[in-house]
């Protein structure tokens, strides 16, 4: 869960202020039915308890919470959102997979601008992958698959060492998944701009060879799809302590990086990719570019 203060205003691109955030991976506490546990519903309200702390301190105005796949797909969901509400006050947006994928296509489109033509975005969460494709800031195909890398993690790889053929097993899932949206994707037309967003895309990148997060986020850094699949068996012979050692990986998402760098390398395949730009901005700076534009007499 990440709570981020922003200095936003219309026609101003959203400068991040003060970050407070914690690895909740609510997908690791989900019981049988796949109703999330009492223990991560409690993680989730005193964290949610603290950043309105935060907001009070840091002189927050305006407040945009919303959750995700991980709420979203829970089995008590519904309940979650109310006791959330009950307890906080915080009444929590959940956003839709294809939501998703269209506001950090807003969010891709404004960062590297109208030059870059025929947008293609991969975006891995937790619980799941988006991909968006567009010319315009509204994409023109925008997909939501169950590929997220805490998701598979918890499901297909649970041991801490993999199993080899459990990877195996897992690889050719996440390529059929992908495979079912490929088409309409191509029949869109090639992309002239590649683009990945998040954590473990920066992650990867990093792993591969990008500027550290130190140098800044105008740093242009890049994905190759050869150096990422020469550390999949890499990261698949490691243990979750071993992956964290690498540069730029932290220690909470070690143990889903193998899932994600799968994903990773089966999008870029399936897609024609040898490299992918890495966009710093995603679904948070997507959904204060809308609000702004909301508030812009202009738009």
């Amino acid at each position: 869960m990440h709570f981020l203060v922003v200095d936003a205003h219309p026609g101003a691109a959203p400068l991040a202020a003060y970050s407070h955030k914690a690895e909740l991976r609510l997908a690791e506490l989900l019981d049988e039915q796949g109703a999330i546990r009492e223990d991560g519903i409690r993680r989730l309200i005193d964290h949610i308890a603290s950043s309105l702390r935060v907001a009070e301190d840091k002189g927050v105005v305006d407040l945009l919470p919303f959750a995700t796949s991980a709420v979203r797909e829970a089995a008590n969901g519904e309940a979650v959102l109310e006791r959330i509400e009950q307890e906080t006050g915080v009444e929590l947006q959940v956003l839709s997979g294809q939501d998703e994928a269209r506001l950090t296509f807003l969010a891709v489109r404004r960062w590297f601008g109208w030059s870059s033509g025929r947008l293609l975005d991969l975006d891995i969460g937790g619980g799941s992958l988006e991909i968006a494709c567009g010319i315009d800031e509204q994409p023109d195909a925008a997909f939501s698959l169950p590929l997220g890398a805490g998701r598979l993690t918890v499901g297909w790889l649970p041991d801490d060492l993999p199993d080899p053929e459990r990877v195996r097993e897992l690889r050719r899932h996440i390529r059929a998944e992908i495979a079912t949206v490929v088409g309409e994707v191509a029949r869109l037309g090639p992309p002239d701009h590649a683009v990945a967003t998040s954590k473990t895309f920066k992650q990867l990148a990093r792993m591969t060879g990008a500027a550290p997060a130190e140098a800044g986020p105008r740093v242009p850094r890049k994905l190759g799809r050869s150096g990422l699949a020469a550390w999949v068996p890499r990261l698949a012979a490691m243990t979750a302590a071993e992956r964290s050692r690498i540069p730029g990986v932290s220690e909470g998402r070690a143990r889903q990086l193998l899932a994600g760098a799968l994903v990773a390398d089966a999008a870029m395949d399936l897609f024609g990719l040898e490299e992918l730009d890495i966009c710093p901005w995603a679904l948070r700076e997507g959904i204060i570019l809308r609000r702004l534009d909301s508030l812009d007499p202009a738009r």
